[in-house]
């Protein structure tokens, strides 16, 4: 990012709570402080500005905060769904924690409107042996194609994913787990299935479990299926 920006976050960083959220992002290299609305801030205010286009330039993102307004510029700039999808391919490899991605994810709202066009490249990261490419995948498919045209290939690309990933492990559970809550009748059989490793079928099993929306009958049923 350039440096006005750089010491705009500055001035908006918080020693405490860089200090807790640091514990929480393993590997999120240097990170100020800053809260995610503050950064959302800054991300609008450069869309209306004209702004992003600078910051998108820049190829300096020493700052966790920095990859994540990149992130958030990303969904939020006016582009094509094209020139959006070539920034994205682009940013992925930049992912290097579960917050960056998981927050870049829930930005992708173009997405929705566009899972022709996004397939593809989720597919490739999911055949990607990098644990954040992976998650990229996984969040995406959690975040914009829980639907009922999608839901049957969902499901198989979730039941297909092998990693010894702890955060990719941990996305695709959560993921199945909403996968059941929409849709009971269809994830049921995949649990039934053993298709998941053993850690991530119980931990989908347990979330499940946590959910409000789901029958104390059913939780019942789910938690004799855990391996």
């Amino acid at each position: 990012m350039d440096e006005a920006v750089r010491i705009r976050l500055e001035a908006l960083s918080e020693e405490k709570f860089r200090d807790f959220s640091s514990s929480l992002v393993p590997g999120c290299g240097d990170m100020m402080g800053v809260r995610v609305p503050a950064l959302r801030a800054i991300a609008r205010e450069a869309v209306r500005s004209g702004g992003w286009r600078a910051m998108l330039a820049s190829d300096d993102d020493r700052w966790f905060e920095e990859r994540v307004l990149r992130g958030m510029l990303i969904g939020l700039a006016p582009a094509s769904p094209e020139q959006r999808l070539a920034w994205v391919r682009d940013f992925v490899p930049r992912i290097d924690n579960w917050a960056v991605c998981d927050i870049f994810c829930a930005g992708l709202k173009f997405a929705a409107a566009n899972r022709q066009t996004v397939w593809p490249l989720l597919e490739e990261c999911l055949a990607s042996p990098q644990t954040y490419a992976l998650r990229f995948a996984v969040v995406m498919l959690l975040d914009h194609y829980l639907c009922d045209e999608y839901i049957g290939a969902v499901l198989d690309r979730l039941a297909a994913v092998r990693s010894e990933a702890y955060y990719v492990r941990m996305a695709v559970a959560w993921a199945v787990s909403v996968c059941y809550v929409r849709y009971p009748g269809l994830t049921r059989p995949l649990l039934e299935s053993g298709r998941l490793d053993r850690f991530t079928h119980n931990k989908s099993i347990q979330k499940i479990c946590e959910s409000l929306r789901v029958a104390p009958e059913a939780k019942a049923a789910l938690r004799r299926l855990k391996r």
